[in-house]
C-alpha cells in the first residue's frame, strides 16, 4: 500500500499538485502497528519533496486514544497538517475533536477541519477551537453567511 501511495504522490506532483492529502493507514492504526503507520506517512512526506502534506485520520472512526496516537505519528513523520475527514465515512469535524487535536499539536503543525462544516458559525467555531484550515464543499455559501446544503 505504501508503494502505491508514493507512486500516486509522484504522479500528482508531475500533474501539477501543490499539496498532497493522504489517508492514514486505518487498519494498521487500529491494529496498533504504529511503525507501519509511521513508515507509510514518512514515505509519502519524502515523496512529496517539500510540498505541504496533509494526513487524514478519519476522526469519526477513532476513539480519543487513537486520535491522539494518530496525531502524534503524523507529527513525528513530518507531515504539515492533520486533517479530520475525507467525507466518505459518515462524520466530519467536531469542535471537541479540533480542541483535542489542537492540544496535541500545540501549533507545531496545522489542523484542517473537514466535514460537517455548513455555516459561517460552524467555521468560526472550528477556528476558535484550533483549526488552521477549513475544508467545506459549501465554502461559497459559508462565506456568504448562508447555510450549505452539501453532505460534506
Amino acid at each position: 500500500m505504501t508503494r502505491v501511495k508514493v507512486e500516486e504522490t509522484k504522479a500528482a506532483i508531475e500533474d501539477g499538485a501543490s499539496e498532497i492529502d493522504m489517508l492514514i493507514n486505518l487498519g494498521a492504526l487500529k491494529s496498533r502497528a504504529y511503525d507501519a503507520v509511521y513508515q507509510d506517512i514518512d514515505a509519502v512526506v519524502k515523496a512529496a519533496n517539500g510540498l505541504t502534506t496533509k494526513v487524514i485520520i478519519e476522526t469519526a472512526l477513532l476513539d480519543d486514544t487513537e486520535k491522539r496516537k494518530a496525531t502524534e505519528i503524523v507529527m513525528a513523520a513530518g507531515a504539515n497538517f492533520v486533517k479530520t475527514a475525507t467525507g466518505f465515512n459518515g462524520g466530519g469535524a467536531t469542535v471537541e475533536d479540533i480542541e483535542l487535536l489542537s492540544s496535541i499539536v500545540q501549533g507545531k503543525i496545522g489542523i484542517k477541519a473537514a466535514g460537517g462544516i455548513r455555516t459561517y458559525d460552524d467555521a468560526v467555531k472550528m477556528m476558535q477551537a484550533g483549526a488552521t484550515r477549513i475544508g467545506a464543499s459549501g465554502a461559497v455559501a459559508i462565506i456568504h453567511n448562508e447555510k450549505s446544503d452539501t453532505d460534506y
